[in-house]
């Protein structure tokens, strides 16, 4: 999430830098189109082009911009419309205090004016309206700026949280090689939820497989393959069974890392419902301690297993990520979601199953899901390399 955020504002950040420049354009072509003097406004906008580009940000600067701006409304009223925004923006981002105000009420007078066609009549009614419309403005552009400003200190300080976080994630590596050494010695509770776990995840589904594959064969022409990924599925199945009997973690894992144990779990799951799935893995491959990729395996599986059942999904993409201190895993489903909160905390078993083996390594699990948006898993251990 916070990656995201921060590509959001970079990209905001580079729009507000090329914003001046395009109000600038839009203003000049739009009064060349309507019948301006060509000359003296190309080089008008030419000379506010190199102030923007080249002149320090300051007070000086400001007050440069806005005399450029009131001398380019006297050529056409596009200027005010669209070019005078930037002596808004400028106004408030590059002055202080009261001169902000100041920058802002100096900008909206040369537009007011501008689209009046001069200075207002000294009447009462014609300086009222004028100031109306004035004071208008600059309560509108102070309300926004504020409401910017404050999201910019809120992203600011999440940014300081997540540091914070990182920093207390570094000192506390040994306590979590601790916490993975207690949850390997715990004791017949324990024992029991493993087992319950290594049940669902095995037997449970891989029965749920084998019905899926013989109702399918049931009812296609081309039988034989149905009949023969199920008893694939029961082989399958049966030897995950003596494995989780004898505490032996998943056999992918043993013949192959756990991005090509992820990868050939994808490819099947994808081969036997007929989904696109993908796997996408980023930063640095390295060993992790065989709970840690046991986990996250176990979750992948239980995920899919969860789309298929119940998503009706056209695509499913998982994501591995090794970072400094965590690994994670998000899986991303196009089907049919759910409410999380009228499921409960817990969720169904698989979901407490998932829940159960990411905590027991400290870690985290998020689901976020909306019916008819899709489902989305992430679970987020320690990096706890293999000993």
């Amino acid at each position: 999430m916070t990656g995201r955020l921060d590509r959001w504002e970079r990209l905001l950040e580079r729009h507000m830098a090329a914003a001046p420049y395009v109000l600038l354009g839009t203003s000049t072509v739009l009064s060349l189109l309507t019948g301006g003097r060509p000359w003296p406004m190309l080089a008008l906008a030419a000379l506010a082009a190199v102030w923007i580009w080249l002149v320090p940000r300051g007070v000086l600067y400001v007050a440069g911009l806005v005399v450029l701006i009131g001398v380019l409304c006297t050529q056409g009223v596009w200027f005010a419309s669209f070019f005078g925004f930037a002596g808004y923006l400028h106004s408030w981002q590059y002055l202080k205090g009261k001169w902000r105000f100041a920058g802002v009420t100096v900008t909206a007078a040369i537009s007011v004016a501008t689209y009046n066609g001069g200075l207002p009549e000294p009447t009462p009614t014609g300086i009222l309206a004028f100031l109306f419309f004035v004071v208008a403005i600059v309560a509108l552009v102070g309300l926004f700026s504020f409401v910017g400003e404050v999201t910019a200190e809120r992203s600011a300080e999440r940014k300081r949280m997540v540091a914070q976080l990182e920093a207390a994630m570094q000192e506390n590596a040994g306590l979590h090689a601790q916490l993975l050494v207690q949850a390997r010695e715990a004791g017949v509770h324990d024992e029991r939820q493993r087992m319950a776990a290594e049940i669902h995840d095995t037997l449970a589904q891989g029965l749920t497989g084998i019905i899926t594959q013989l109702q399918a064969a049931h009812r296609a022409e081309d039988w034989r393959r149905h009949v023969d990924n199920a008893m694939g599925l029961a082989r399958e199945s049966l030897a995950e069974a003596r494995r989780s009997v004898h505490a032996v973690g998943p056999g992918q894992l043993e013949a192959a890392p756990l991005p090509d144990a992820l990868e050939q779990v994808v490819t099947q799951w994808g081969e036997l419902n007929g989904v696109r799935a993908d796997l996408t893995v980023t930063g640095t491959v390295r060993p992790m301690h065989p709970e840690v990729e046991e986990t996250l395996l176990r979750t992948a599986q239980e995920a899919l297993a969860n789309a298929a059942k119940h998503a009706g999904a056209s695509r499913v993409g998982l994501t591995l990520s090794y970072m400094e201190d965590l690994v994670t895993l998000d899986v991303r489903d196009d089907g049919a979601g759910f409410d999380p909160e009228r499921v409960g905390d817990g969720g169904g078993f698989g979901l407490t199953s998932m829940r159960r083996r990411v905590s027991r390594l400290a870690g985290t699990l998020e689901i976020e899901s909306e019916p008819g948006l899709g489902t989305a898993i992430s679970a987020s251990v320690p990096a706890v390399a293999r000993g």
